[in-house]
């Protein structure tokens, strides 16, 4: 493996990228584009929140669980 070419050829790509990008973000400042705004459907993506009730539940079952691991180690 000639490790001379491979980081050439890593350069070369490097710089192929640099100007592909600088050229994207000068067609993005002429003609005015902006990241598209989130769509505002109202429903949020990830996780849901949980209640404190919920949290709770889960805390009392994580707690039982781990006990359990414990009494068998």
């Amino acid at each position: 493996m000639d490790l001379h070419k491979v980081i050439q050829d890593l350069n070369a790509e490097k710089k192929r990228l640099e100007r592909v990008i600088a050229s994207l973000e000068e067609l993005q400042r002429f003609a005015g584009l902006s990241v598209p705004p989130a769509p505002a459907s109202g429903e949020r993506r990830g996780r849901k929140s949980m209640s404190p009730e919920e949290r709770q539940q889960v805390s009392d079952r994580m707690k039982r669980y781990w006990a359990d691991r414990h009494k068998s180690e």
